[in-house]
């Protein structure tokens, strides 16, 4: 496929809200950034992370070549404001795993849409992932305790439903969505913190904030397209 047929692939399926809200919300960032003279690193990490997280929602494969830029910029936020959780997840484990995820999602395009085969777990799956969760946080929270981490506990919890979410998003899981829920609340808290702390960073707050709109909206989103082939079988 060349590059103009990747590109017309990858920008259809996109109802009318979509095709004004989204670019609108990304204008948004970049004048509140630029009035509020926000890092220039964390401006770049917020579009790419939004962007990243709209085509995720979409079911678009280009959302892991923006996502291997929004992971840059953001370990290089999170090592200047002392969140090593959030550090060492983008680092080591999201770069990574935008390429597989890349890999991953091709195999499952539908030709007709452009977009990837949504799929959910099964009970047994979703209680495995729930009690994995649980006892990774636990741990996850003392080692950053001895890093003196600036907030072990959310860092700890944001950390590890993040690492589930991530393989749930590459599986093309809904369940996916309920976790980056939590995970964006959680950050949210977390920034806003930092921000009210004297770091320069209200683009990666205003990132956060729109994470959680784009999680409800894409939950609510996939819920119906996988409604809709149940009753179509």
């Amino acid at each position: 496929m060349n590059l103009k047929k990747f590109v017309i692939q990858e920008t259809k399926g996109f109802n009318l809200f979509e095709k004004i809200f989204f670019p609108l919300e990304i204008l948004l960032i970049i004048v509140i950034s630029i009035i509020l003279n926000d890092n220039k690193i964390a401006l770049i990490s917020a579009i790419a992370g939004i962007s990243y997280t709209i085509l995720a929602g979409k079911g678009k494969i280009s959302c892991y070549i923006i996502g291997l830029c929004g992971t840059f910029c953001y370990c290089y936020i999170a090592f200047k404001n002392g969140f090593y959780g959030n550090l060492a997840l983008y680092g080591l484990y999201f770069f990574p795993m935008q390429v597989i995820g890349l890999i991953k999602w091709k195999k499952h395009i539908k030709k007709e849409t452009g977009s990837i085969k949504k799929t959910c777990l099964n009970t047994k799956e979703r209680m495995f992932y729930s009690i994995l969760a649980l006892v990774l946080s636990i741990i996850l929270s003392y080692i950053l305790f001895l890093t003196n981490d600036k907030n072990p506990i959310i860092d700890s919890i944001v950390t590890i439903l993040s690492i589930i979410a991530q393989i749930l998003t590459i599986k093309r899981c809904i369940e996916q969505w309920y976790l980056w829920l939590v995970v964006n609340v959680l950050t949210f808290i977390m920034w806003s913190i930092a921000y009210i702390n004297g770091s320069n960073c209200f683009a990666t707050i205003i990132m956060w904030g729109t994470y959680i709109f784009l999680a409800v909206y894409f939950l609510h989103s996939w819920k119906k397209e996988l409604t809709s082939n149940e009753e179509n079988i």
